[in-house]
């Protein structure tokens, strides 16, 4: 199942590498539930191009991109079997300048501060750049490339392509360079960031996780070795036509008919593994693929015969559900197995079972929070009502303090067992 035959004590980072990724971007989640909903109650003004810029870069930044950092950390020994010296201390700096520079874009979107959008570009473009070129230069290492370790090294190719642009941009916005080009930047950024970073990125995990997590027929080999890269050349392409001649409409279609046959491939090897059970991460995975299908279906009408602003509202909200919707099943998946792993590896006898460090039913009832908030957003949009809205972000709120709890009680369940369980001395 592993790409180097399994995962081994020595290839795993220590598990506060994960969780400090994890727990932070349940924070963030969190902030941003109570920033949207102090919204909502009208506690602060949100009609400006700022508050839509801080919504943005705390769900991309502080949720989305913790999120997969810390997950790269660990899936990289495992899938790909690279090895990062000093895990700890690189994932700190990395951690800390993201979390330090989100703040920093924060201030600077409301305040337009040329000195803040200076220091955002320094702390947080050298924490990203910090944690993804030492990542890309060890996969790009790999002799015998998986489907998974070669999308992987595409996925960060687009995140470093993404980091680059928005520190051009953050300068252009700090008046330091010429911002001549600052629509096709931004167009190129956000293309990267949903469909290069992020989308690429679970598409390369799902290609072993899938099969391996829920023991599903293998991807047809057509997908499994050329997607990702079909994917990455079209946002290339579609780069280069928007400096040229200013619209890309034609990639936009074939790169959302690439995903729809992706979420169909997926959800049909979901509905054909060997072990039926009643799992929360497989609704996250079917959930986040219908999603995605409806994300890239409105973006293709749009492209040919244009649709409305709620419409291109709801293609926005189905996409964040997708992308939250498969870190939420990863996040229930990699948080029991590494409390388990390292304590029994550690040698502790009483080392608690994965069903004993977060319980299937709490992942239901996340699912179920999540779904909520799904529906009120898009219930939201198409009939706009305040009560709505403000129901939608109290859901969006919950969900990730639900998660932020169990990520808590994960911590606190392996400190308790470090403390108080007997030790086996090899």
């Amino acid at each position: 199942m592993f790409n180097q035959g399994g995962l081994s004590l020595e290839q795993a980072p220590p598990i506060s590498v994960v969780l400090r990724f994890f727990v932070s971007a349940s924070i963030f989640g969190l902030c941003l539930g109570l920033f949207l909903l102090s919204s909502s109650l009208e506690l602060i003004p949100s009609s400006d191009y700022s508050f839509d810029l801080t919504i943005v870069h705390l769900l991309a930044l502080g949720v989305m991109a913790s999120f997969m950092l810390g997950a790269m950390f660990q899936m990289l020994p495992v899938i790909a079997g690279v090895v990062i010296k000093m895990p700890t201390k690189k994932a700190m700096v990395a951690h800390i300048l993201l979390t330090i520079g989100v703040f920093f874009q924060i201030g600077a979107f409301y305040s337009s501060n040329s000195i803040l959008y200076l220091l955002t570009a320094i702390i947080l473009g050298s924490g990203l750049l910090h944690a993804s070129t030492l990542m890309f230069k060890e996969v790009i290492k790999i002799k015998d490339h998986s489907s998974s370790s070669k999308g992987m090294l595409f996925a960060l190719g687009s995140f470093i392509v993404v980091i680059t642009l928005g520190v051009v941009m953050l300068l252009s916005l700090g008046g330091y360079i010429d911002s001549s080009y600052f629509v096709q930047i931004r167009e190129s950024h956000y293309s990267f960031g949903l469909f290069g970073w992020v989308s690429l990125l679970i598409i390369s995990i799902s290609f072993q996780v899938v099969e391996m997590f829920y023991v599903t027929p293998k991807y047809p080999d057509i997908i499994s070795k050329y997607l990702v890269i079909i994917i990455f050349l079209l946002l290339v392409i579609k780069t280069i036509t928007l400096f040229i001649i200013g619209d890309s409409y034609f990639i936009n279609i074939i790169l959302s008919l690439l995903f729809i046959i992706y979420a169909i491939t997926t959800i049909h090897r979901l509905y054909k593994r060997r072990r039926p059970t009643s799992d929360a991460t497989v609704w996250f995975w079917r959930l986040g693929m219908g999603l995605l299908i409806i994300s890239m279906f409105i973006i293709i009408l749009d492209n040919i015969i244009g649709v409305n602003i709620a419409t291109n509202y709801i293609s926005y909200i189905t996409f964040i559900g997708f992308a939250l919707s498969i870190v939420f099943a990863m996040v229930y998946k990699i948080v029991p197995f590494l409390v388990w792993f390292h304590l029994s590896n550690q040698g502790y006898i009483e080392a608690p079972m994965m069903h004993d460090v977060i319980h299937p039913k709490k992942a239901k009832i996340h699912f179920w929070l999540h779904l909520a908030t799904i529906i009120l957003w898009i219930f939201n949009t198409i009939f706009y009502f305040p009560i709505i809205e403000i129901c939608a972000n109290i859901a969006l709120t919950i969900s990730f303090g639900w998660l932020l709890y169990q990520l808590i009680f994960a911590i606190k369940k392996y400190r308790y067992t470090q403390k108080n369980s007997t030790k086996i001395e090899w």
